[in-house]
């Protein structure tokens, strides 16, 4: 078996340059997952695990169990020559997470009210991002957000879907937000809107943006990669 890897152009400053690698996550890399999650913040008692466990379930548990879940899915997407998500790396060190799958991955969204199917066509879903603390401000999101949509395409999805944040031009993202990427960055990456919804009066409207793929050759050059197939020990 095998993933693809991929090798993007970032600018990190008018002067310089340096070359993020955006690889899917395998189990050998998750040892980098946890260096990024380690940064402090929700992702390091998250572990991208919110979307991946019901509600009543995520709350009542601990950052070893939402590590475990990641865990799992990332050999359990293996066995399919797939993986739970992306990571950028910038040199040795991980510098950006997106977490990108079928829907199905999710049982959250299976279960919200909010975010519940707009319909029955399969769809791939993109929930998460994370940033490390000295990454931020160069446009690794953007980066891993098209990265995402080769990915998608590459592994026959035909729809992608996400939910992002709207914030108003000039306004900051609320930290509480800014993991879903934003309404706008999302437009510039060709989605649009197909549904506005909200748990009631009080609570946020939540946009829904969909970005139909079509077969075809990705814009980034790729290598391939061996992925070695392990189980837990």
């Amino acid at each position: 078996m095998s993933q693809d890897v991929m090798f993007i152009r970032l600018r990190s400053s008018p002067m310089t340059a340096t070359t993020l690698d955006i690889r899917p996550l395998t189990p050998e890399r998750l040892s980098d997952l946890a260096s990024l999650f380690e940064q402090g913040g929700d992702p390091k008692w998250c572990w991208c695990a919110y979307f991946r466990i019901r509600g009543f379930d995520f709350s009542k548990g601990s950052k070893e169990r939402h590590r475990a879940a990641m865990e799992a899915a990332t050999y359990a997407t293996a066995e399919e020559d797939r993986a739970p998500g992306l990571v950028a790396y910038d040199g040795d060190e991980a510098v950006g997470w997106i977490s990108i799958g079928p829907r199905e991955d999710y049982e959250r969204l299976a279960h919200s009210t909010v975010l519940k199917p707009l319909d029955d066509k399969p769809v791939w879903s993109i929930v998460c991002f994370v940033v490390g603390r000295q990454a931020r401000g160069r446009g690794v999101a953007r980066k891993l957000l098209e990265a995402g949509v080769d990915y998608a395409r590459e592994h026959g999805a035909r729809l992608l879907e996400a939910y992002p944040v709207e914030v108003a031009e000039g306004q900051r993202v609320p930290p509480g937000d800014v993991y879903r990427g934003t309404l706008s960055m999302f437009e510039r990456a060709g989605f649009k809107v197909v549904a506005r919804r909200q748990w009631n009066s009080t609570t946020p409207v939540r946009p829904i943006v969909r970005r139909a793929l079509r077969p075809g050759r990705a814009r980034h050059r790729r290598q391939r990669s061996p992925l070695a197939m392990t189980t837990p020990g």
